[in-house]
């Protein structure tokens, strides 16, 4: 029976145009051929990489919007200009230590609104890098980053934008940084099945995608058992969550030959103790489609987002084994108060246009109230023979690791 998404959607989720619901078929089928060329099932992780990322179909690398208000969701620099010039006050002296030739490097790019906003603030603070070099595995934002910087940027600092399509190639000094693209990482799924530990594959019955339970292999088990034995207790039966065993090598890769310089990682997700809680039985995965957050994933392949959030404690041992010192670690809202939100509030007061001061106080709201953004989205950085300064010490959460 051929795969069909609209027969397993969800009568709560809006139901895609002609168009889109062509497209999430296409990629639906495409997964199922790879699962029939596979013995009958895949790992969920290659489910969620495929969704996210089969070239020309996947969510991530396909031509539906995705941020904003006719997305499907809204990241922390589609908001406003705040949150990318505190980012720029925080690597700025970083940038200052490594001078001239120094690079700063983007992992996914969004609209280019992060970019535009910190250059331009690197440019005040007499800190802007050799290169400013974005990986953006989207053929459809690349060009709508390149429009959008092409279009408010000064030549000059447009001149200093690269895009390309891995990891600097070469040794290099500069700052790597990424906001919310851990947890779009395609993760495995564990489940605790009396003494053994399952791997979350996925099938096909009856034209759905299914869940199937099996042994997981030996790198999962010794990421779940490590689990186990830094919180110092056994998971419960039934207990499904995520691991990703993969991040320190994803580390190393994204880092590549960086020999001096920082990362800056902002995203959502708990330490570990918090993380494998014995009450969150379920794991952290969801998916997002058009500003409804839901845990079917396989509903509308492609045009849904699939994410879990990022164990931190997990990303802080993958970045010392990578060879970086550990920098610091505290939420969002603490991040921006530690890099420049004096200033930007100062500034926002003395706005005479009533409009646009309400616009930025509300975006300020979003980016720190603990309702909102300024608890669930944290921030971890890392440094090499290279010093952050003052950029975690606000609200420093690193005893929770």
């Amino acid at each position: 029976m051929p795969i069909d998404p609209a027969a397993r959607a969800a009568s709560e989720l809006p139901l895609p145009d002609e168009a889109a619901r062509a497209h999430s078929t296409a990629l639906a089928r495409h997964i199922d051929a790879e699962i029939a060329a596979n013995g009958g099932a895949i790992p969920f992780s290659r489910f969620m990489e495929l969704a996210l990322y089969a070239p020309g179909l996947g969510y991530y690398s396909a031509g539906a919007t995705k941020f904003g208000e006719a997305g499907d969701f809204v990241t922390a620099p589609e908001l406003g200009p705040v949150f990318a010039a505190c980012v720029g006050d925080a690597v700025a002296p970083v940038l200052q230590q490594l001078g001239t030739s120094a690079l700063m490097f983007e992992l996914g790019g969004g609209t280019g609104a992060f970019a535009q906003v910190a250059l331009m603030r690197l440019m005040e603070l007499d800190a802007l890098p050799a290169r400013y070099l974005i990986l953006e595995p989207s053929a459809q934002l690349r060009e709508r980053q390149r429009a959008r910087l092409f279009e408010r940027l000064h030549p000059m600092l447009f001149e200093l934008v690269e895009w390309v399509d891995g990891p600097v190639p070469h040794d290099w000094n500069g700052v790597l940084f990424a906001n919310e693209v851990i947890d779009a990482l395609p993760t495995p799924r564990f489940s605790i099945r009396g003494s053994e530990v399952m791997e979350q594959y996925v099938a096909v019955e009856d034209g759905h995608f299914v869940t199937q339970w099996r042994p997981a292999d030996s790198m999962l088990l010794q990421a779940v058992r490590h689990v186990e034995r830094r919180i110092g207790r056994a998971l419960p039966d039934g207990y499904v969550s995520e691991v990703l065993p993969q991040l320190p090598y994803w580390i190393q890769a994204v880092a590549g030959g960086m020999k001096r310089g920082a990362m800056l990682f902002v995203d959502y997700g708990y330490a570990r103790s918090e993380y494998y809680a014995a009450d969150r039985r379920d794991g952290t995965l969801r998916a997002f489609y058009r500003h409804r957050m839901h845990d079917d994933a396989f509903a509308w392949p492609g045009l849904q987002d699939l994410t879990a959030s990022v164990d931190f404690t997990a990303l802080a041992e993958a970045g010392v084994a990578a060879g970086f010192d550990f920098a610091g670690y505290c939420s969002q809202a603490s991040f921006l108060l530690g890099n420049g939100l004096a200033g930007v509030l100062s500034r926002i007061e003395h706005l005479e246009d009533d409009a646009e001061r309400l616009r930025r106080t509300s975006e300020v709201k979003r980016l720190t109230l603990p309702t909102e953004m300024g608890e669930r989205f944290q921030a971890m950085g890392f440094s090499k023979d290279v010093e952050f300064g003052a950029a975690f010490l606000a609200g420093d959460l690193s005893h929770r690791l």
